[in-house]
């Protein structure tokens, strides 16, 4: 099924191109606030409760957040033509996590978070296929939903 992609890398793996940059900005924004309203409603164990979300997120059905299901992207895994699952989501969620551990921090934790938000930003624009570093480690890819032909 490499001939859907957009082209193939030298390891013979299909390449497809990235989603939109405005489209991934506005659904992580989208799931912000639900990580900051779950932290608001359910106090005193809201903050865990963003925690889990922001870890396990593009986990859901079809790997997509509900950040994602809203703007139209999914999570996939390139290689294996599959929606991202739960252990892909954790992983390419670890640098976010780590940000958002240390934001309750006073001025060093915002600061770091806000670097590891920002290094995350930068490499999602520049990089060709979009990815961020957990994206890097974890193998995936986000993409506008349909454009690949996943396996069930």
């Amino acid at each position: 099924m490499a001939e859907e992609g957009w082209g193939l890398n030298p390891l013979g793996v299909a390449v497809y191109p990235k989603a939109h940059v405005l489209n991934r900005f506005l659904s992580k924004f989208v799931d912000l606030l639900i990580v900051a309203a779950v932290g608001m409603v359910v106090s005193p164990v809201g903050w865990l409760g963003g925690l889990a979300y922001v870890l396990i997120a593009d986990g859901f059905s079809g790997g997509q957040s509900l950040g994602k299901r809203l703007i139209g992207l999914q999570t996939v895994v390139p290689r294996a033509q599959t929606a991202s699952g739960f252990k892909e989501s954790i992983i390419r969620n670890l640098p976010l996590a780590a940000a958002y551990l240390l934001f309750p921090v006073p001025y060093l934790g915002w600061a770091v978070a806000a670097a590891i938000a920002g290094f995350e930003a930068l490499l999602i624009i520049g990089n060709d296929r979009g990815l961020r570093l957990g994206d890097e480690i974890a193998h995936t890819q986000v993409l506008d939903a349909g454009q690949l032909d996943l396996r069930d």
